[in-house]
């Protein structure tokens, strides 16, 4: 019998998100830790252009992901899927979940299932709780996709937490579940915190940064404020674009109105010296790492995942964000942080934390080496 293959079951690559990098940089990463790696995907050709306020296409997603489920059918009846392969999802709200577990159970080829989950409707602030809510159908679909995957990866215990009590725990149980219930799938490895697999992040802003031309200036910091964000009621950018009118001795940008490539936000992001967030919703939150790689300040509400990832020199106080009343009563106070921030990072003062903060979290939630140790082991 050969040795156990991975199949890679990827995401479609969106140009302005990370989903094209990780098409390149996972497989190579398995690759690289000496695992037999095939890579499922779907089809060049589908609508791509991101639904409003969302960072996938409704329509185009779902033609991908059939064109997956349809090569795990004939995988499955080819013979060549071998007890103990694993299946790795890079997003496990994922239908073919569903129908590989079908398959594995009725053909009775055991197989491991390995999905990475980033949102869903037990989020409230998460575009399918805003649009879905907790109807019945999506609820119970997914707690199938949990139950059907053997290890569930989550970037934040933020996030754990959350999909713990808001989707396995949620009210309508018959029989609560318990807090030894909860370690229980912490220590069975059915829920694992692990890092994303973006190793990679730091080299491509460099690259993306330095320019080939010997003649050129590098580029250098001005007092800019980036929004970096995708446009959508969770993440408030009415309260950015109300501080732009507040502090005009400042430069301020919604990233999303400039429609820039990577490269190009990336060489915007370089030239920032606060990247600013009010988000509603997140649990990981890419751009506001980003921002440390290139030496800039996250400035993050004290809520969400960033309670767990940033320290205190970049958060302010949640409920002067929490919804507009409450900006608004506090508008002066986010003021006079704004600009305390600025004169300490001209004068130098927080060269220190920023690189600390790239190194901690670049070690644990940028960082696939959990995931990769699990399915080694």
């Amino acid at each position: 019998m050969r040795q156990p293959k991975v199949y890679l079951v990827d995401l479609e690559a969106v140009d302005t998100r990370y989903t094209g990098q990780w098409q390149t940089h996972i497989p190579a990463l398995l690759k690289e830790n000496n695992i037999d790696v095939q890579v499922i995907s779907g089809p060049k050709n589908i609508p791509s252009a991101t639904t409003p306020g969302a960072f996938l296409n409704f329509g185009g997603t779902n033609i991908y992901k059939a064109v997956q489920v349809e090569q795990m059918g004939r995988l499955f009846t080819s013979g060549s899927i071998s007890p103990n392969d694993h299946f790795l999802f890079t997003d496990a709200w994922h239908p073919g979940i569903i129908n590989l577990k079908y398959m594995s159970e009725l053909l009775k080829t055991p197989i491991k299932i390995h999905a990475l989950w980033h949102a869903g409707s037990y989020d409230p602030a998460d575009f399918l709780g805003r649009l879905i809510g907790n109807a019945p159908w999506v609820r119970h679909a997914e707690k199938s996709f949990f139950y059907a995957i053997d290890h569930n990866y989550f970037a934040t215990d933020f996030h754990i937490n959350m999909f713990f009590e808001n989707l396995l725990n949620d009210e309508t149980l018959d029989n609560p579940w318990k807090d030894e219930d909860f370690q229980n799938l912490l220590e069975s490895k059915k829920i694992i915190q692990s890092g994303w697999p973006m190793e990679y992040l730091k080299d491509v802003i460099n690259k993306d940064c330095t320019s080939s031309n010997p003649w050129d200036l590098p580029l250098s910091k001005r007092d800019l404020i980036l929004f970096p964000h995708r446009i959508a009621p969770e993440k408030q950018v009415e309260i950015f674009r109300d501080l732009a009118t507040h502090m005009p001795e400042y430069e301020w940008i919604v990233c999303q109105d400039k429609r820039l490539t990577k490269k190009e936000y990336h060489q915007l992001l370089n030239q920032s010296k606060i990247v600013f967030s009010a988000n509603l919703q997140e649990t990981l939150g890419i751009s506001c790492y980003e921002a440390l790689c290139v030496g800039s300040v996250p400035m993050v509400p004290d809520r969400l995942s960033y309670t767990e990832m940033y320290s205190d020199t970049f958060k302010y106080p949640s409920e002067w964000t929490q919804d507009w009343n409450s900006y608004v009563a506090n508008r002066d106070k986010l003021i006079a942080h704004i600009k305390d921030t600025m004169t300490k990072f001209n004068e130098g003062k927080l060269t220190t934390e920023i690189a600390a903060g790239e190194t901690v979290l670049g070690h644990v939630f940028f960082s696939a080496n959990k995931l990769i140790e699990n399915i080694l082991a």
